[in-house]
């Protein structure tokens, strides 16, 4: 009887391995970004789940009523049963939430694996049957701390390696004498900007750009030491951070003459500690202050922060700094749009450059890109491209090349004719914004999708209820798919006029879906924001 209670203690203990070692992965071994996931709805629910209290008082009563073992061990018996098939019918389904296969979660696994095996061998050898059940559910129970300190112990010696490999990154920049470095930082805009650019230029030059997720230093090390070719011209690299000093670090590899600066927002702020900390990062300060005296950094004229920055960067001269908007009368833009078209499927715009000599160069633009903050990450790499020696026209020419997928958000079709617009690739606050903009473009019913957003920190709060408001503005109806922030986008959303009942809170795919199609018909329009769930995506399409 042990040793099946141990075996069915064994496969659900696989399945909790599995998943712990899932969520470091998922948060990149971001000690922050992993307990901030534990004040999220979800979260707490992963430890507080509805065995967790349960297994919690049957270790006092193994331990304060002993003479009722029988009684416990069944009890304990049936839960490793049922959560064994549990599992079992989540891997047949293929629903089992497993690490990304790496040589890192190879390993971490292995030696997860192996502590647990030479555990059970050393019960088996050393502890009586009573004693082996009162440390196999300690073990249970303390499993998340476990895997955690596995994953921390070894942690060092992959920060080694990691910087192991971004030295050979850098010396292989610094041999590639031809090449110029361009790097793109900021809370937003990031990814859609280094796409356009990366199209505008390979058209006139060849061009590396870092791939999509590759933001990370040892992604984008990576990307240097695997794609890196020596004709390159250019190599065009999106650096993401979650702490002050990591902008710093890859761009100190990397050298960039160019540097980047899409806009800044509250988005993860509750890692970084402090505004302060995230403009060092995000905000572009460590990539001006890696720049060379010659080089060009480009900032965002929307953004105040970006502004500030421009202003207090005094190692460049002002004609190594470059401005652009969306706003044609702020005094330090360099290139801004003007007749802007924004519709369903495109956008169009003038695109103007202040001259020295007071006169204006213009170029009309049209791009397969959905939304007016993609005018605004197009100026960022028109900017860039004239800068580099293209025309206005020559970089109007390579526009038409941009594929709508580049932007992050694209327009598709539901089987039964419903407008879906997918922006599932992530969410920040200025972007569920634009996107909501985008919505309103549509005549008939509006919904959105999305969950509540992450990483907020103190602004949390007042974030989500102008989302809220927003929504209220211009949905009909509202799902959100998490519970952390729900009251305060339904307090901004019914602030705006939008009824109670019309602001839902579902996290089960198939009645989100149901809500759907019983709610929407053709040519209504569904906003999909940030990371909905799979299933559901999968039923859409």
């Amino acid at each position: 009887m042990y040793l099946i209670f141990t075996i069915f203690w064994s496969i659900r203990t696989v399945k909790y391995l599995l998943f712990w070692i899932y969520l470091w992965q998922l948060k990149e071994y971001h000690v922050g970004r992993f307990l901030d996931h534990f004040k999220t709805y979800k979260g707490k629910k992963i430890v507080l789940n509805y065995f967790f209290p349960l297994k919690i008082i049957l270790v006092s009563a193994f331990i304060f009523a002993s003479e009722l073992f029988s009684i416990w061990f069944l009890i304990l018996f049936f839960i490793y049963v049922l959560e064994s098939f549990i599992f079992l019918k989540q891997f047949a389904f293929e629903n089992v939430k497993k690490p990304k296969i790496t040589l890192k979660t190879i390993f971490l696994t292995s030696i997860s694996v192996l502590s647990f095996v030479l555990f059970l061998a050393w019960l088996y050898l050393y502890v009586s049957d009573k004693q082996e059940l009162a440390w196999l559910l300690a073990v249970d129970i303390l499993l998340p701390l476990i895997v955690s300190f596995i994953v921390l112990f070894f942690q060092p010696f992959f920060v080694l390696l990691r910087n192991n490999i971004l030295k050979k990154a850098a010396l292989k920049i610094k041999e590639s004498k031809d090449l110029k470095v361009i790097c793109i930082t900021g809370s937003y805009g990031k990814t859609s900007t280094k796409e356009f650019l990366a199209t505008i230029l390979s058209n006139k030059f060849r061009v590396l750009s870092t791939k999509e997720h590759q933001n990370s230093e040892i992604g984008i090390a990576k990307c240097v030491l695997n794609d890196l070719k020596p004709d390159y011209q250019f190599f065009i690299a999106e650096v993401g951070a979650y702490n002050k000093g990591k902008v710093k670090e890859v761009c100190s590899a990397l050298r960039p003459e160019i540097g980047v600066v899409t806009g800044v927002n509250e988005q993860h702020l509750s890692l970084f500690g402090s505004l302060e900390n995230l403009l060092s990062a995000e905000g572009g300060r460590e990539l001006a202050e890696c720049l060379p005296e010659n080089g060009l950094l480009i900032v965002n004229g929307d953004n105040k922060y970006c502004l500030d920055l421009y202003k207090r960067t005094a190692k460049l001269s002002p004609e190594n700094k470059k401005v652009y908007s969306l706003n044609k009368n702020k005094i330090e833009t360099n290139i801004f749009a003007d007749n802007i078209e924004i519709s369903k499927d495109f956008v169009s715009f003038m695109a103007a450059e202040n001259l020295q000599n007071g006169g204006k160069n213009l170029a009309h633009f049209d791009a397969n890109v959905l939304g007016r903050q993609n005018v605004q990450n197009l100026l960022a790499a028109i900017c860039a491209a004239r800068e580099l020696g293209m025309s206005l026209e020559e970089i109007s020419n390579a526009c038409k090349d941009i594929k709508p997928e580049q932007a992050g958000i694209t327009l598709k079709q539901e089987k039964h004719g419903i407008n879906i617009i997918d922006s599932s690739y992530s969410a920040n606050p200025d972007g569920v914004l634009a996107d909501l903009d985008y919505l309103s473009i549509f005549s008939q019913k509006k919904v959105i999708i999305m969950p509540c957003l992450i990483e907020l920190g103190k602004k949390s709060s007042e974030v989500h209820e102008k989302i809220g408001r927003k929504i209220g503005q211009v949905c009909d109806v509202a799902i959100i798919t998490t519970k952390d922030k729900f009251k305060d986008i339904k307090k901004g959303a019914v602030e705006a006029g939008m009824k109670e009942k019309n602001i839902i809170f579902s996290e089960n795919p198939n009645d989100i879906y149901s809500q759907i199609t019983l709610f929407c018909t053709k040519g209504d329009a569904v906003l999909l924001e940030g990371r909905v769930p799979q299933k559901l995506y999968e039923q859409i399409f």
